[in-house]
């Protein structure tokens, strides 16, 4: 069991499957709704703590109804929030999610109304206490303070960074963390239509992971290219949250001193088990 730390956002997701996705202005019925935590960083903590390790979560916490909801299932599913700060004002991130039955699919549309977790906030946890840290690519600019903190102040913990969106300036801290964790949907937003025409446009001392959906997995490490195949899903039932599962299979593979190979198989086998049952719970019982 590692101790790891995940730094980034949680949510209140709002969850309305519908039997396709409506086309514009259409009126369409709701199948079922769901409420629950969401987030990158949460989820990816949620994952982890499944796969018995010992995870905390640093994000921004609104002193609200919807924040303490929100604590409450991260304690349910084995995660600590002691470093989350709580203002008294404002919301807790929204994401509004219509899943669509006949494709697994998701559409997002997301409300914020408070601020980010900045380094005032993060520069008092005392990082030496845990083995690995996940850091969402958002805030850039306070996110480059902590990512350069910790580079200074502890470089012998595996520090990894997840770029899911193509946000200003995002490649300005490429340099700094032991992993970069792609999306495809980063990739392509930048114009590669393949994870290897993305990894050579980096540094070749670089070590990143990109997962390609239902195509694989790629991996560059050493300036060599590695691919998985994914594993098959016939039919996706909830792809909500996916690539935060991959993430956390990425983590924990590399922390049992596993191959690039090996984890790469092992995120793919994950994140196919979360796309094939709704929400994360008991997720590992289906590897």
């Amino acid at each position: 069991m590692a101790r790891i730390l995940t730094i980034g956002i949680a949510t209140l997701d709002i969850i309305n499957t519908v039997d396709h996705y409506p086309a514009e202005d259409a009126e369409v019925r709701a199948l079922s709704q769901r409420v629950s935590r969401g987030g990158n960083a949460a989820n990816t903590a949620c994952v982890l703590s499944q796969l018995g390790h010992q995870v905390d979560l640093a994000a921004v916490m609104i002193s609200e109804p919807d924040g303490q909801r929100i604590e409450s299932e991260l304690h349910a599913a084995g995660v600590g929030t002691q470093h989350c700060v709580r203002p008294e004002t404002g919301k807790m991130p929204t994401s509004y999610v219509t899943l669509s039955q006949s494709s697994g699919s998701r559409t997002i549309v997301h409300m914020r109304d408070c601020p980010e977790l900045d380094f005032a906030d993060f520069w008092q946890i005392d990082l030496s206490h845990y083995d690995w840290l996940h850091f969402e690519g958002r805030n850039i600019t306070e996110l480059a303070r902590m990512l350069a903190f910790c580079q200074e102040t502890i470089p012998e913990i595996p520090v990894s960074l997840e770029i899911e969106k193509p946000r200003d300036n995002i490649e300005s801290l490429f340099k700094w963390p032991d992993w970069l964790l792609f999306s495809r949907h980063y990739a392509q937003s930048r114009g590669f239509e393949e994870a290897v025409g993305l990894f050579e446009s980096l540094p070749t001392d670089i070590k990143a992971i990109c997962g390609w959906g239902e195509i694989g997995s790629y991996a560059f490490v050493g300036n060599q290219t590695d691919f998985q195949a994914a594993i098959p899903v016939a039919q996706p039932v909830d792809t909500l949250g996916a690539g935060d599962t991959f993430n956390a299979g990425v983590i924990h593979s590399q922390l049992a001193g596993r191959s690039i190979d090996d984890t790469l198989q092992f995120a793919n086998r994950l994140a196919a088990a979360k796309c094939q049952q709704v929400g994360f719970d008991n997720l590992i019982n289906k590897l």
